[in-house]
């Protein structure tokens, strides 16, 4: 439950949730809780369920008024903000704003982002070479190495980026070779992982595993190439197997926070 869109919250119980492996959780969100009479139909639902509530609200009278609900109701509530607000008025004497969606505020920040999303679409895929010497980070790699996905989530970290599949029967993006390897990262992959992960992708399109998509012998070929073509470009390689997309993006967040503080170094 949130007075913003709450998407703190769910993040915070799906992270939570997460270390069950066993079990299934329902999680649901109710954002934009502005009022008491709200909060009364939220935690009366809950009641009735017997579920939990996790909450993000800032203003003192509504969180208040959940936690006094939430006895009156024996619902067990998870108050996400409350505590670390209290700790620092308390530490700093600090008073904050209680105003909800500050953090999604329309500001310079959330426009670095939107323009970081819609280059990623943009140039996604190699369809426009055209981009990749306005990218902050160009990705390289054979199909299904998290190119995409890992592009919209360095998007939203205000990052520009561009992604070229290498193919052996395509020749790469002559723009390829003109951007500084620096700004190149290249993504390999276990070849059994890969036969794995495109062997369920076939499935799920109704094909069948045996296509040439996910044949051993066409992957190692792939592989082969892309690693060539990543020699050459003198590029950063990250081998992407058993990784999650946030900790490839991660690693690629700290080689090129890397990078800056080297230029800086020199300057």
């Amino acid at each position: 439950m949130s007075d913003s869109i709450g998407e703190t919250a769910e993040s915070v119980v799906k992270a939570t949730t997460s270390q069950f492996v066993d079990q299934e959780f329902d999680v649901f969100r109710v954002p934009y809780v502005k009022s008491k009479e709200q909060v009364d139909k939220v935690m009366a639902e809950a009641a009735a369920e017997k579920a939990m509530v996790c909450y993000t609200i800032v203003l003192p009278e509504l969180r208040q008024h959940l936690a006094d609900k939430a006895m009156e109701l024996d619902v067990k509530v998870v108050d996400v903000l409350g505590p670390m607000l209290r700790v620092i008025e308390g530490n700093w004497g600090l008073l904050p704003k209680n105003q909800a969606g500050l953090v999604h505020a329309l500001d310079h920040e959330y426009f670095k982002r939107v323009e970081a999303v819609e280059f990623a679409v943009k140039y996604d895929d190699g369809k426009n070479p055209m981009g990749l010497a306005k990218a902050d980070v160009v990705l390289i790699g054979v199909s299904r190495t998290s190119k995409t996905p890992l592009s919209m989530y360095l998007a939203n970290k205000q990052i520009k980026v561009a992604n070229v599949p290498l193919v052996p029967e395509i020749n790469p993006p002559a723009e390829l070779f003109k951007v500084p390897p620096k700004r190149i990262i290249g993504l390999l992959i276990d070849p059994f992982k890969l036969n794995s992960i495109r062997s369920a992708r076939l499935k799920t399109m109704g094909l069948s595993d045996k296509a040439a998509y996910a044949d051993m012998g066409r992957i190692n070929e792939e592989l082969e190439y892309a690693q060539a073509i990543m020699r050459r470009v003198h590029c950063k390689i990250i081998n992407v197997s058993n990784r999650a997309i946030e900790e490839t993006a991660g690693l690629i967040l700290d080689y090129i926070q890397g990078n800056e503080h080297h230029l800086n170094d020199t300057k």
